[in-house]
């Protein structure tokens, strides 16, 4: 096993590794890595797609050679990434963020692409349908934008006697944000509470919806799922705790660092996946027959140390059902 640290040194320099012409000369096929992200706050994630692509029978250096190209955050290089790509003549683009699969897209019609997403991939054109996806492209759905009114119910349940709460979301990614802005609207409507939102599409932004919540001082906050807001996750929950605001987050490492609370599926889980189909792909498995995979387990995280931190008391019943407790 890759150790985590060496994991990531060894990701520092991959947007310029020279590995596809390398592969192509010794007849190695190239898979194209394309990601919004960094690399060292997705590390847990880049092993478990080269755990997914292991167990499809394909192992990095050995007989597939990976082009990594992360843009950190800077959504205006994701089109030219993309064509790097294409122009290398890769034989499949994994592009994990709605982001990144957008990219992907526009930049090729026929290269095999393989997506993760929070999204409806079908509602956001990206497949023509989840069983039968059509085209070039298949992967991985969490449906995270469907989760706001669960997540919503878990807070009221941990805090029943809550009136206001704040959502932070990024709204770079309408895919997800806007149905996961629908889906809670419609939620805090049937509990009679009270919602609002904040925006932030960079670190900058992120601090500054903080300060504005620590002058609204809500009851608690839902973080939506975003690539942005799981790599600034330490700036997140910091803050989050700074100002002593309960929160539940989309994804399982928020709580695992100090967050409150977590619902959401196993962001490792879908990069494994990816990687499964990216292998599968390199097999001679065409896109258009893959279905789109779906979650089939959610995780409920709680932090307990953060819970008395806070001074919140977990009732039991949340505690029954939680699939993790972090004391």
């Amino acid at each position: 096993m890759i150790k985590r640290r060496a994991f990531i040194t060894l990701l520092g320099g991959a947007a310029a590794w020279p590995l596809a012409a390398t592969a192509q000369q010794a007849g190695m096929p190239v898979i194209g890595f394309l990601y919004l992200g960094s690399p060292e706050p997705s590390a847990d994630g880049l092993a478990a797609f080269g755990k997914g692509l292991g167990e499809a029978g394909f192992v990095d250096g050995r007989n597939v050679a990976i082009e990594y190209r992360f843009a950190r955050n800077a959504f205006d290089r994701m089109p030219e990434f993309a064509a790097e790509l294409v122009r290398r003549r890769v034989a499949v683009i994994v592009a994990p963020g709605f982001a990144a699969v957008s990219a992907a897209k526009a930049a090729t019609a026929t290269i095999p692409i393989v997506f993760t997403t929070g999204g409806d991939p079908v509602q956001s054109g990206l497949v023509a349908s989840l069983n039968r996806p059509g085209g070039n492209i298949t992967g991985v759905t969490s449906i995270a934008a469907q989760l706001g009114a669960k997540q919503l119910g878990l807070l009221h349940e941990l805090l029943p006697n809550a009136e206001r709460f704040a959502v932070l979301v990024n709204p770079t990614n309408p895919a997800i944000s806007d149905p996961f802005v629908a889906n809670l609207q419609a939620a805090v409507t049937k509990i009679g509470r009270q919602i609002e939102f904040f925006n932030a599409r960079t670190n900058s932004e992120i601090d500054s919806a903080f300060a504005a919540l620590a002058q609204k001082r809500p009851d608690a906050v839902l973080v939506n799922s975003s690539t942005l807001f799981n790599n600034r996750r330490v700036q997140i929950v910091t803050l989050a705790a700074h100002h002593r605001l309960p929160a539940i987050y989309g994804s399982r490492v928020m709580a695992e660092i100090g967050g409150l609370m977590a619902y959401a599926t196993s962001d490792a889980d879908d990069f494994r996946q990816a990687g499964l189909y990216a292998g599968r792909i390199l097999k001679g498995d065409k896109p258009a027959d893959l279905p789109v995979m779906q979650p089939t387990k959610f995780e409920l995280v709680i932090n307990l140390q953060t819970a008395k931190t806070l001074g919140v008391a977990v009732p039991p019943t949340l505690l029954a059902i939680a699939d993790e407790v972090i004391e």
